[in-house]
């Protein structure tokens, strides 16, 4: 009985939303906001080294705390994309949803023309409060309010191809931000190696300057050698993290493919398949002779 009940619950968009639920705007369709992924990260990012405090010293904990400012960057992007990512998930199964819920008659006869657009219309409103929150309800919605100004079922086809690569194209600009912190973590790795060399390389010249003693050089190379290998641990935090995001990324990335393949799909059976629309009348125009 719950789950009958949970079938026919309607869709809301505004209601089941992630960020929207959380009180934030809300970014549209798969889209996320900077400011909600944004919030969680600086929480998280705290939370995560006020809990290295009371984790006993270890070489782990060392490379988070006393590898200089890169490390604690590299970890405030690492959760700024893996909350894009992870509110991405939420909101491509929420535009899910639709996929499953029949828009025509059950009559295996039946065919979709102008006198039947209001009886799809009407269902797709049952099972939406607003369907043109959903991607693949206001491809369906558009087309049918113009379905008057078709000639023939080519049109149809040629205006959800035109959507479907409009969606393809927001799907891919909503991944900049993405982009461009996979891009940064490493980077940020390098440049805290950079510094570590420096150091390192400075402290030894530094020792060099002092004295000329072999004996006395030993033990500052001891030092020399040492921060050579902790400041390669900043790469490595840095890598380690953007591998595990690129990871996720694709993931990611390949679900949203699949949800505008499984629309495009929907929208072919569900409406192409089943449209019948009356062939245009050219109007006569008066005065007009035949030539023979």
């Amino acid at each position: 009985m719950n789950e009958q009940k949970h079938e026919e619950r309607k869709l809301s968009w505004r209601r089941d939303d992630f960020e929207r639920r959380l009180g934030f705007e809300g970014g549209s369709y798969t889209k996320v906001g900077a400011l909600c992924s944004g919030l969680l990260a600086t929480v998280f990012s705290v939370a995560f080294y006020v809990v290295l405090i009371f984790v006993p010293e270890s070489p782990v904990k060392s490379m988070f705390t006393e590898r200089g400012w890169t490390p604690y960057a590299v970890v405030f992007l690492g959760f700024w994309t893996f909350f894009i990512l992870f509110i991405k998930t939420r909101k491509i199964k929420l535009q899910r949803q639709p996929l499953t819920r029949p828009i025509l008659p059950d009559d295996p006869d039946f065919t979709l023309t102008v006198d039947t657009v209001d009886d799809v219309a009407d269902t797709i409103s049952k099972h939406a409060d607003s369907p043109k929150d959903f991607l693949v309800y206001r491809r369906v919605v558009q087309t049918l309010s113009n379905l008057r100004n078709f000639g023939q079922v080519s049109d149809v086809d040629a205006i959800f191809r035109t959507q479907a690569e409009q969606d393809e194209n927001v799907s891919q600009t909503s991944y900049a931000l993405v982009n461009g912190f996979l891009w940064a973590i490493p980077i940020l790795g390098f440049i805290g190696t950079v510094i570590g060399l420096s150091s390192a390389i400075g402290h030894f010249a530094g020792v060099l300057t002092a004295t000329s003693d072999v004996a006395a050089l030993t033990p500052a190379l001891k030092d020399v050698t040492a921060g050579l290998s902790t400041a390669f641990e900043t790469t490595l935090v840095a890598l380690a993290v953007a591998l595990t995001l690129q990871l996720f990324s694709t993931f990611v990335r390949k679900s949203e493919e699949e949800l505008l393949d499984a629309c495009s799909e929907f929208c072919t059976v569900n409406i192409v398949t089943k449209l019948r629309v009356r062939e245009r009348v050219e109007p006569i125009v008066e005065g007009a002779s035949d030539e023979s």
